[in-house]
């Protein structure tokens, strides 16, 4: 079962395991667009949207999947990862 769901144009992932409690983000033209997460550290959150911007999906996921935040088997960024990765299971469905 998906953590993500749709509102309008914008899609949001239920994080599990990291401080943040969701993330947003958007999808044009296969490139990941205004990603906002809600909660977590707002100075690695945001850097890591910033980052993210403009990118295509597949790179995005390839650069954050599997990131680890200390002793947790996962992180934002990984949490970013999978939500993109739950987006491109439903689009190709």
């Amino acid at each position: 079962m998906s953590n993500l769901t749709k509102q309008n144009n914008t899609y949001v992932h239920k994080n599990r395991g990291v401080c943040s409690s969701s993330v947003q983000f958007e999808i044009e033209n296969g490139c990941v667009k205004n990603v906002r997460f809600e909660g977590g550290c707002n100075g690695n959150t945001t850097g890591v949207s910033r980052l993210a911007e403009g990118m295509g999906i597949e790179d995005v996921i390839t650069r954050l999947e599997g990131i680890k935040c200390g002793f947790r088997p996962t992180s934002c960024p990984d949490q970013l990862a999978q939500a993109l990765k739950a987006y491109l299971a439903e689009s190709n469905a």
